[in-house]
């Protein structure tokens, strides 16, 4: 309601008095916040801890109610596309696709609502249970949609369906900071060690095409920048251990994500203890 009558300032207004609810009795998301907050912040105190969880708690809410501005057919923002000159090359080859490789960093659903011009259609892994907001935000799976749903509880975890996807040259985009239960691989990130799953890296490399990684970031009240200029190429030397030859490519990863929280601190909502083997 106050998005529609006062616009996005008076919806921002409404998030100061609920995220200081959070903050004040919702024990589990304080204590997911602080596992991404304490090793961003190392030197803050026990307050200055708080705040900045409060802070992280208004940038994410702030970024949810931009998407819903988007989802109610609203054009209120600017968006900027970085590295869109290696990435429309790809998308020019018609015989290979590539995976897009996301992050719970930024407004992942505005990157891909900006993409929908590209000429391939976008074949997101996920369970659609899991975020039936994001499969309403992103119209996905209806008939004029230019994205769908691989299920990861699909034959093999879905992984022949997308190397289908991927030889018939579109794009499957694949969370690349949970594990979800999946296999991770031990690497560094924010200085300490962590665990990210390498499944987006095996799928490229088995299918010889390249990861471009897709990141946001909320420069101002209306204004978003996209960016696409990091892209990977996994590879496989031998048929030993391949997993280890895949580290190079997942700690590559995480040093962007380094750079990201370095740059964003307060747009890096991981709210996952992604530092635990567990």
């Amino acid at each position: 309601m106050l998005l529609k009558f006062l616009g996005l300032p008076g919806a921002y207004a409404l998030l100061y008095f609920v995220c200081l609810h959070y903050l004040l009795f919702d024990k589990n998301a304080v204590l997911n916040a602080l596992s991404y907050i304490r090793r961003r912040f190392p030197t803050a105190n026990f307050l200055k801890r708080r705040l900045k969880v409060y802070c992280l708690f208004i940038s994410q809410g702030k970024q949810l109610i931009d998407r819903a501005a988007i989802l109610s057919g609203k054009n209120l923002f600017d968006i900027q596309l970085k590295g869109y000159e290696q990435f429309s090359s790809l998308l020019a080859d018609k015989n290979k696709g590539f995976v897009l490789l996301t992050a719970h960093a930024g407004n992942w659903q505005i990157s891909l609502a900006t993409l929908k011009k590209m000429a391939k259609p976008v074949y997101l892994m996920m369970r659609p249970e899991d975020n039936a907001a994001v499969k309403e935000s992103l119209n996905i799976d209806a008939q004029d949609s230019f994205i769908k749903i691989i299920s990861p509880e699909g034959y093999l975890g879905g992984v022949v369906e997308a190397m289908q996807v991927l030889k018939g040259g579109n794009i499957v985009s694949i969370m690349g900071d949970r594990k979800y239960g999946f296999e991770a691989l031990e690497v560094s990130f924010l200085k300490d060690k962590a665990y990210f799953p390498f499944g987006a890296f095996s799928l490229a490399a088995s299918s010889n095409c390249p990861i471009v990684v897709l990141l946001s970031a909320k420069l101002g009240p209306n204004k978003y920048i996209v960016d696409v200029s990091h892209i990977l190429y996994p590879r496989y030397n031998s048929n030993k251990d391949k997993g280890g030859q895949l580290k190079i490519y997942v700690q590559e990863f995480a040093n962007i994500l380094d750079e990201y929280a370095a740059a964003y601190p307060y747009q890096c909502f991981l709210f996952h203890d992604v530092w635990s083997k567990n």
